[in-house]
């Protein structure tokens, strides 16, 4: 549960309705997280760099949605997904700089290839790499 409320802190949502439980995280999703969201993971994850949201949502669909004011549900979830992965990252590294430096750093553990890619690619990926910020964590060798 704290992983998911830390999470939302960093997605800037959950603020002035608490979330109690993991079943309030998702159905906020799935109504679809305020476009700011996607502003906020971008600048946290990546703030020199103005295209990382065209990785998450295409640049065309990024102008719809600022009339919409709403993700759809599926880009709710990739943008809560990379929230959990920062946030984790964060509490791991200890600052913003070496969690960047973690998730753009290609890893032995994920066959060369950089953290960020898999959190990318799909819940799996996302996975492998909370795993291996939970080694790291508890000082186990990642």
């Amino acid at each position: 549960m704290t992983d998911l409320l830390e999470a939302a802190r960093v997605l800037g949502v959950g603020g002035t309705r608490r979330l109690s439980s993991p079943a309030q995280y998702l159905a906020l999703l799935h109504q679809g997280l305020p476009v700011k969201s996607l502003e906020r993971i971008a600048n946290a994850i990546a703030p020199s760099d103005a295209r990382f949201k065209y990785r998450i949502v295409s640049k065309a669909t990024v102008a719809r949605l600022k009339l919409k004011r709403k993700l759809s549900a599926n880009q709710s979830v990739l943008v809560a997904r990379l929230a959990g992965i920062w946030a984790r990252a964060l509490k791991v590294w200890g600052s913003p700089e070496e969690a960047r430096d973690f998730l753009y750093r290609p890893h032995p553990l994920l066959d060369g290839r950089p953290p960020i890619d898999l959190v990318f690619e799909n819940e799996v990926g996302a996975q492998l790499v909370d795993d291996i910020l939970g080694r790291l964590e508890h000082g186990s060798a990642a």
